[in-house]
């Protein structure tokens, strides 16, 4: 294949087989392959790549899952699958919980409470901090929303707004260890946080947060945010001090590394940055794309999970579909480089589309369609015009989420 006559489609191609090594059916089948489970076993699956995890649980369990709970999010499930497996579905909110996130919640903890001598297995992916939730007295579902809006406009990293959910939650940061009655679960999971830290993942379900007042106290809160978390960690007590192994079955360094090993073998020079992606989606975008331009020809790989600080009323689009248009921006005119960025769960923030490929005509397929591109970003309303301009990247459900790849080609 001619790199120069089809550097979209490669961009895509590597995408996609570096979605395929990090899936949640294969890490997990492969992983309980390599060390079993004896007996029987309950099954709890939470978070964006829950169905895929459960289906890698049934491959190499089978009818020794006698029950169990999988809580997702719209879409994201199979229920006529689930029910042959002789599980319950559960969808939940996501970004921001909804009624059926308290749903899961209530329902995760009546199976732990009705779970017998079996084995309890969780499999946990990104997402399931608002999938699934049983607040602190006075929290309901809108206050949730509300704390959970803010967190989504604020432009936290994620390891800061994990300890906010924590701190008004019942189960979150090691607090569902009370619901385990000394039981030593099995727990696979996947990584969407940097430093792949399991205490952040799904806000750590199952993983104490023993200082978790002093760093809410490092925080800026909002004053009705501040009176909240304060109320919500008095009722915070019976934590143990320690939780259970928890071994990390996808990571975003494993999806770079398979990036990187296709495009070898396509015969591509290949640049593997290590950096962690962070910051604002927009000047990122700028940045990658000043350095793809400076930098030697071949594939570039980033990963990371970038911010969008939004707008009181923001438009259509996510932090890759921000990214990307961003660096259309710098790419505007050039013929030999173009881009990718995509959410390895196959959305963007609110949307169905996993981010953006952009190359040196972007610019001009927006002017030609009406839109001005700084104007775009400023609204945070890349999506709109990245449809119009044909670059949006859509994959539906990918069965993984190991935050964001970026994929830079140059050409010679």
């Amino acid at each position: 294949m001619e790199v120069d006559a089809v550097p979209r489609r490669l961009l895509a191609g590597v995408f996609d087989q570096a979605l395929g090594a990090v899936r949640g059916r294969s890490v997990v089948r492969r992983a309980l392959r390599a060390r079993g489970i004896e007996g029987a076993v309950t099954l709890i699956a939470v978070g964006k790549a829950a169905q895929s995890m459960t289906e890698g649980a049934w491959d190499a369990l089978g009818e020794r899952i006698r029950g169990g709970l999988v809580i997702s999010k719209p879409g994201h499930l199979v229920p006529g699958q689930l029910t042959r497996f002789g599980l319950e579905g559960v969808v939940g909110g996501h970004p921001v919980p909804t009624d059926g996130s308290l749903d899961a919640g209530r329902r995760l903890q009546r199976v732990l409470d009705g779970a017998g001598e079996e084995t309890l297995l969780f499999l946990i992916s990104g997402g399931a901090s608002s999938l699934v939730e049983v607040p602190a007295a006075g929290l309901g579902r809108a206050e949730l929303a509300r704390i959970n809006a803010w967190l989504l406009g604020s432009g936290l990293p994620i390891e800061a707004m994990n300890l906010i959910r924590k701190s008004v939650s019942r189960i979150k940061g090691g607090g569902l260890l009370t619901r385990l009655g000394g039981r030593d679960p099995r727990v696979l999971a996947i990584s969407d946080v940097p430093g792949d830290d399991p205490g952040v993942i799904g806000s750590g379900l199952l993983v104490p947060e023993p200082r978790l007042a002093a760093r809410l106290a490092a925080l800026e809160l909002p004053d009705w945010l501040r009176t909240w978390t304060k109320r919500a960690m008095a009722e915070r007590t019976g934590i143990p001090e320690q939780g259970p192994e928890i071994e990390l079955v996808a990571t975003l360094d494993i999806a770079k590394d398979t990036a990187a090993a296709v495009a070898r073998d396509a015969g591509l020079e290949v640049h593997l940055h290590r950096e962690f992606l962070a910051g604002d989606a927009a000047e990122r975008g700028r940045a990658l794309a000043r350095r793809l331009l400076d930098g030697p020809t071949g594939l570039h790989i980033w990963g990371g999970e970038t911010t969008v600080r939004l707008p009181e009323r923001p438009g259509r689009g996510g932090r890759n579909q921000q990214l990307a248009l961003s660096a259309a921006v710098v790419l505007a005119g050039r013929d030999d480089c173009c881009l990718l960025s995509g959410g390895t769960d196959g959305t963007d923030g609110p949307t169905d589309d996993a981010g953006g490929l952009v190359d040196g005509g972007t610019l001009y397929r927006a002017e030609q369609a009406g839109f001005d591109a700084d104007a775009t970003l400023a609204a945070a309303d890349a999506g709109t015009l990245l449809a119009a301009t044909g670059d949006l990247i859509h994959t539906g459900p990918t069965g993984t989420n190991v935050m964001d790849l970026v994929l830079g080609l140059k050409v010679g």
